[in-house]
């Protein structure tokens, strides 16, 4: 069935090209926040075309599926998809994506319980370092100071979020600094930027040699901290929130020669004292929308047929 074929093939050129077509320019480290809702987009498309196409060839190839998918429609929009001209690749091809399917959600289901396991193993050691006295009741308080001789900020997310800092890190950071790092990272709490993290992990991790899927995840890494530094910089000041974060990481040796696994902290420090003058509203507004619709080009390739017959 042609209208099967041609969702698969939107959908696996969607995943090989879009990843090249993201990657030129700079407007997304200018604008984080468009270019983690334009991803988004881009990755539910090409599921989408994935989703639609199983649907299709499993019309076609049998009759109770067909029956339930196409119960409302007249007899005309059934017989505009021509599904008596399947061949026998039609069953092959739904059993694959069907399993592709199923390979997802366990994926998706697994980075949800490990991020839950996880959770729940940094509270118990939060708990251990930092326990409650005799006489008072864990209340999960939204900022919780360690001791520590490494400076460091993070944030457990959760049903309620907690911001955690060490003691190095409040005697290192100057002025107005801390305030800086404590908004970064309620820009992470308020933006629920794990759920990004999980889901683009869970993604390129069922299935690595997907393009589209290895560069979603690394672009949300990217991405949700540029959108968070984006945050604290409107408050308190580019420069103040640069030189936090030199402070938090120089004993790291992030800023020396050398590959480490903080590797984009120089990047985002240097984006901090060189900035870029932001896209114009327009051009935002612009983006958006196009990325809004970008999901819809499957919608439309799966129900041509069927506007076509109701004339």
């Amino acid at each position: 069935m042609m209208v099967s074929l041609a969702l698969l093939l939107l959908g696996a050129l969607a995943a090989v090209v879009a990843p090249r077509l993201l990657s030129r320019g700079d407007w997304p480290e200018r604008e984080p926040v468009v270019a983690l809702w334009v991803w988004q987009c881009v990755v539910a498309a090409v599921l989408l075309s994935f989703a639609l196409s199983m649907t299709f060839s499993a019309a076609a190839s049998w009759l109770l599926v067909r029956g339930h998918v196409f119960a409302p429609a007249p007899r005309g929009v059934v017989e505009a998809y021509a599904f008596g001209s399947h061949g026998p690749w039609t069953a092959v091809l739904t059993v694959l994506l069907a399993c592709g399917g199923l390979w997802t959600a366990a994926m998706l289901t697994r980075e949800v319980h490990r991020a839950r396991r996880r959770r729940r193993q940094r509270r118990k050691e939060l708990l251990v370092r930092s326990p409650v006295l005799p006489g008072e009741e864990p209340r999960g308080e939204p900022l919780v100071v360690l001791e520590g001789e490494r400076p460091g900020a993070w944030w457990l997310p959760g049903a309620a979020p907690q911001l955690v800092i060490t003691t190095a890190a409040l005697r290192r950071l100057k002025g107005r600094q801390l305030d800086a790092v404590l908004a970064h990272e309620q820009g992470h709490a308020r933006a629920r930027h794990d759920w990004l993290l999980h889901c683009s992990g869970a993604l390129a991790n069922g299935f690595p040699q997907v393009p589209v899927f290895a560069a979603f995840r690394d672009e949300m890494h990217r991405l949700v901290e540029l959108a968070a530094d984006d945050v604290a910089s409107r408050r308190f000041g580019r420069l103040t929130i640069a030189l936090a974060l030199v402070e938090l990481n120089e004993d790291r040796g992030v800023f020396g020669p050398g590959t480490t696994s903080d590797a984009q902290l120089p990047q985002r420090v240097n984006r901090l004292l060189s900035p870029v003058p932001r896209l114009t509203a327009g051009r935002r507004l612009r983006l958006t929308a196009a990325a809004a619709l970008v999901p819809v080009v499957p919608l439309l390739v799966a129900f041509v047929p069927a506007l076509r017959a109701l004339g």
